[in-house]
């Protein structure tokens, strides 16, 4: 869901997809609209607002900023003293205690070694779990926007936390149509 976009209009979905291509779904609407239009970052679930000032190209160029953040891995944009930045390693302070210190030292490579693959394990071992956590917390975020209102939306809240994907389903099933399968979506798309 990272870098897609939905935006509704009242109940009704308008367009879905990058942000580019929401935007201009967007502008073109048939104005006026009788209901605000609402768009949704389907990574996070959570509401953002888009410039639609000037003309497409200027839009569009605004938009672009909208690229993830730099993750970790790349290099910062003001030099460091410390870390190897043209290999996106950054230096950054840790705190630990003596005999956390003792024992990262005492493994092959030293400290640094030792943490990197320490970090690359725990994100192996919880990365389902992780995905799982942020697509809830999304269909949760988008949920309390759009359907807070809704019958049920107490004890859907409570299903969809619990990971009752059936008692989920019934109890949103009444739901505006796009709305419930938006959240669907956002909740278990990557768990079909």
């Amino acid at each position: 869901m990272q870098g897609t976009y939905t935006a509704f209009v009242g109940q009704r979905r308008l367009a879905s997809g990058p942000a580019g291509e929401v935007a201009l779904a967007v502008k073109r609407a048939t104005q006026p609209l009788d209901q605000p239009v609402v768009i949704f970052d389907d990574g996070t679930g959570r509401s953002i607002d888009f410039d639609l000032r000037g003309d497409d190209r200027e839009m569009l160029a605004r938009l672009e900023k909208l690229a993830p953040p730099p993750t970790e891995t790349e290099a910062p944009a003001e030099p460091r003293g410390r870390g190897r930045p043209k290999l996106g390693v950054v230096a950054r302070e840790v705190t630990l205690l003596p005999r956390h210190w003792e024992w990262l030292n005492a493994q092959a490579g030293g400290a640094s070694v030792a943490l990197r693959k320490l970090v690359d394990e725990a994100r192996r071992a919880s990365g389902d779990k992780d995905r799982a956590r942020q697509a809830r917390d999304a269909a949760y975020h988008f949920m309390s926007t759009m359907a807070g209102d809704l019958p049920q939306f107490e004890e859907a809240s409570r299903a969809l936390f619990a990971d009752d994907r059936r008692r989920f389903a019934g109890l949103i099933a009444d739901w505006p149509t796009d709305i419930r399968d938006h959240i669907v979506k956002l909740a278990y798309s990557d768990r079909a």
